[in-house]
């Protein structure tokens, strides 16, 4: 460890040559100043890695000195000691930022125990994490080996969000990468167990868990009522750990009452997973029962246009007279419009908002090579979220639903996944174009890297023609035509995809709040 720099200023500085001593033989290299005058001067030539601080000076006070100090090395911590236990004194130090805060009279271990909080804090956070990591770490593979329910994937996948966010804080890069290889473990499991089982939660022959098609009915419907608004926001795209990074300015506004995950419909793609959502309806029943609304994959038009009336006919379905409105958000005029005139809303059942910004970023993290750069990792893809959140109209949209006694949901269709190895498939030219799942004929693909439904009415998907099938990819892959195959994969590696089958893409949020 490098020698710790101390300046401790103290107008009675010679009666603590004891606790000088003491942290001298521990190796601090301390400096003493006895006014803040002096302290002053001392700081515009050398630099200190912290500062202990007397309150009550004769000449510029502590307080005074403080401010003074932040105003010229903000970046020193700076550990007040005091006699007074005056409250408006702890309260104008706390709101100086000072980073510890001692009461007279102090003992050596007081500021032994100070130091190591502020100075090696970062290091013995990492070195605790870490510890508790590697234990986790065999429980979580053990576990992994064992697990055949839905419900254990979702404890699981839970674990791995919770590792990822505690071990992305690290200088030390080492247990992320193990935690990255067990997430990629994890995913290869799950897409076993969703082979072997995705079929069975619609024949009959299990339970299924809440999904796309059945959450309205399940978690949303029991929530709404006439006695309090409900604001309903669908974020597209929106991972578990997505929601876990902004989740603590939403607290601001609101307090959690519940947080669950249900499973998205295969495809993991828009058009499927959120029109099930609003329409409470797997796919092939759109098809058949809202033939006006649906399209398919390889018809021409908007995917989504018809939500609302996926919506309204859900509610008439089962007998609820809300009254309610809609909206879709997808650029930043129409989420100030909708914040400005939210008040309208005020008498409103169910608003029900679907906000596009994660779906438009992945996009365009493919498209733009700035976007690239700002979103290469899961890390930073969070962060960039994070970010977005807490300038966005949606963020103000709930602080209003917050002020105006609304109930909050806060949910999504599907996630998505950084894929980085491509799979070669080949099909005709009506094939669909989505990188993580195909629908077409005669497609050829390798039947280790797929989940494949050669039968699409066996999951409630549109059979397009009578030989038409649906693949998904597993994991982190990605379709690539071996046409331009090079070009193809060096262009979308490393991008944000959705369709496939993957932990990311399948286990997502759910989450009610209510009003501070």
């Amino acid at each position: 460890m490098s020698e710790i720099k101390i300046l401790w200023v103290d107008d009675e500085i010679a009666s603590l040559k004891p606790h000088i001593l003491f942290l001298e033989k521990k190796n601090y290299n301390v400096t003493t100043a006895q006014s803040g005058t002096e302290a002053l001067e001392i700081i515009e030539d050398e630099t200190f890695d912290i500062i202990f601080l007397d309150e009550n000076m004769p000449g510029l006070t502590g307080l005074e000195t403080l401010a003074e100090i932040k105003e010229k090395r903000a970046e020193i911590p700076v550990v007040m000691i005091t006699k007074s236990e005056e409250e408006y004194i702890m309260e104008e130090a706390i709101g100086s930022k000072i980073a510890d805060y001692l009461i007279k009279p102090v003992n050596p271990n007081q500021i032994l125990l100070s130091l190591k909080k502020n100075l090696d804090h970062s290091r013995l956070i990492s070195q605790k994490t870490t510890s508790n990591y590697q234990q986790e770490f065999r429980k979580i593979a053990m576990d992994m080996a064992m697990i055949n329910t839905y419900e254990g994937w979702v404890e699981l996948y839970q674990k791995l969000v919770y590792w990822e966010l505690e071990l992305e804080t690290l200088e030390d890069s080492g247990m992320f990468e193990i935690l990255e290889s067990q997430k990629t473990e994890a995913n290869n499991q799950f897409c076993k167990f969703i082979d072997k089982n995705y079929t069975d939660w619609f024949n009959g022959d299990q339970d299924p868990p809440v999904m796309s098609h059945t959450l309205f009915r399940d978690w949303i419907k029991p929530q709404l009522s006439h006695k309090q608004p409900t604001l309903l926001v669908v974020v597209d795209n929106l991972r578990y750990d997505q929601w876990k990074a902004f989740e603590p300015f939403v607290q601001n506004a609101y307090k959690k009452t519940e947080e669950k995950l249900f499973c998205s419909i295969l495809p993991t793609a828009t058009q499927y997973a959120r029109n099930a959502i609003f329409s409470g309806l797997m796919p092939s029943d759109m098809e058949k029962l809202h033939p006006n609304y649906w399209l398919n994959d390889t018809e021409e038009g908007g995917k989504n246009m018809y939500e609302d009336k996926f919506l309204e006919a859900q509610l008439k379905r089962f007998g609820l007279d809300y009254k309610w409105s809609y909206h879709k958000i997808s650029s930043l005029k129409q989420g100030k419009k909708l914040s400005d005139n939210f008040k309208k809303h005020k008498d409103d059942d169910l608003v029900a908002v679907v906000y596009n910004f994660v779906d438009m970023l992945s996009h365009s993290k493919t498209e733009m090579e700035v976007i690239k750069e700002l979103a290469s990792t899961d890390k930073s893809y969070r962060s960039l979220t994070q970010s977005w959140f807490k300038n966005s109209p949606l963020m103000e949209i709930i602080q209003q639903a917050s002020k105006l006694g609304f109930k909050l949901i806060i949910t999504t269709d599907h996630g998505t996944i950084n894929v980085k190895n491509p799979t070669k498939i080949i099909g005709d030219r009506n094939t669909s174009s989505n990188l993580r799942y195909k629908t077409g004929r005669s497609l050829t693909y390798e039947d280790k890297d797929v989940l494949a439904a050669k039968d699409p009415k066996s999951i409630h998907l549109p059979t397009i023609n009578m030989s038409s099938s649906f693949v998904f990819a597993k994991g982190d892959l990605f379709f690539a035509y071996p046409n331009n195959y090079n070009h193809y994969v060096s262009y979308y590696r490393n991008t944000y995809q959705h369709g496939g089958v993957s932990l990311e893409e399948m286990i997502i949020p759910f989450c009610v709040l209510t009003p501070r």
